[in-house]
C-alpha cells in the first residue's frame, strides 16, 4: 500500500499520545510525521522527539521537526519543515546533512512556490484548502494551484488545512502526493486516533 499521509502532531502531548502514535503508524499509511510543538520549550521538544523517533523508526516513517533545523540536527531527525519566517532553505541545508529532508510552506501563493523552487526543497506544502482547526486564521488556497504547481515541478506536493475523511478524496483526485492531517486524528470528537485513520483509504 502506498503511504499517502503526512501526519502532524497534536499541539500538546498528553499521556496516551505515544500509544496512540504507535497505533496510528501501524496502519502503514503515514510517510512523514511532523513534530510541531510551539507551546513547549526546546528541552521538552527534544525529550519528546527521542521517544517519537523510536516509534517512527519502527514503522519506517520519516520524522520531521517543525520550524527548527537546529533541533532537527540535535536529535538527528530525518529533516525539518520551514514556515515562511523560519529562515531559508539554503541555511537549513548548510546546517543539516545533504540527505536530510527540507520542506517548506508556500500557502496559496504562486510567487512563494517559484521562490522556493529556486532553493531546491524536498517537498512543497500548499494550503489551507479547507477551514483548519490547527490554523483557524489561515488563508484559503485555490484548488487549481495544485495543477499549476505540478506543471512546474516534480517535487512532492503536500496539501494542508482542515483535511478529514469527508474531503480528502477531492485533493487526492487533484493529484497531491501527500495529505497533511492533524486535528482529524488527534482531536476527533467521535473517533479515537486508531479508528480515525482507518477511514482514510
Amino acid at each position: 500500500m502506498r503511504r499517502f499521509l503526512y501526519l502532524i502532531s497534536p499541539v500538546i502531548i498528553k499521556q496516551n499520545f505515544f500509544k496512540d502514535l504507535n497505533d496510528v503508524l501501524a496502519s502503514r499509511k503515514v510517510k512523514y510525521f511532523q513534530l510541531r510543538l510551539k507551546r513547549h520549550s526546546d528541552i521538552k521538544v527534544v525529550n519528546i522527539a527521542y521517544k517519537v523517533k523510536a516509534i517512527t523508526k519502527k514503522y519506517n516513517v520519516k520524522l520531521i521537526i517543525n520550524d527548527s533545523p537546529q533541533l532537527a540536527k540535535k536529535i538527528n531527525a530525518d529533516g525539518c519543515h520551514l514556515g515562511q519566517s523560519d529562515g531559508s532553505i539554503k541555511d537549513a541545508r548548510l546546517l543539516l546533512k545533504s540527505n536530510k529532508i527540507i520542506g517548506i510552506t508556500c500557502h496559496g501563493s504562486k510567487k512563494l512556490i517559484l521562490d522556493a523552487l529556486k532553493e531546491k526543497p524536498n517537498y512543497l506544502a500548499l494550503g489551507s484548502f479547507f477551514k483548519s482547526k490547527l490554523k483557524p486564521g489561515a488563508k484559503k488556497a485555490r484548488k487549481n494551484l495544485i495543477k499549476w504547481s505540478k506543471k512546474r515541478t516534480s517535487l512532492p506536493i503536500v496539501a494542508i488545512g482542515g483535511i478529514n475523511n469527508k474531503n480528502y478524496k477531492t485533493l487526492r483526485n487533484l493529484g497531491v502526493n501527500y495529505l497533511a492531517i492533524s486535528s482529524y486524528i488527534w482531536n476527533n470528537p467521535r473517533l479515537k486516533p486508531k479508528q480515525a485513520i482507518k477511514k482514510l483509504k
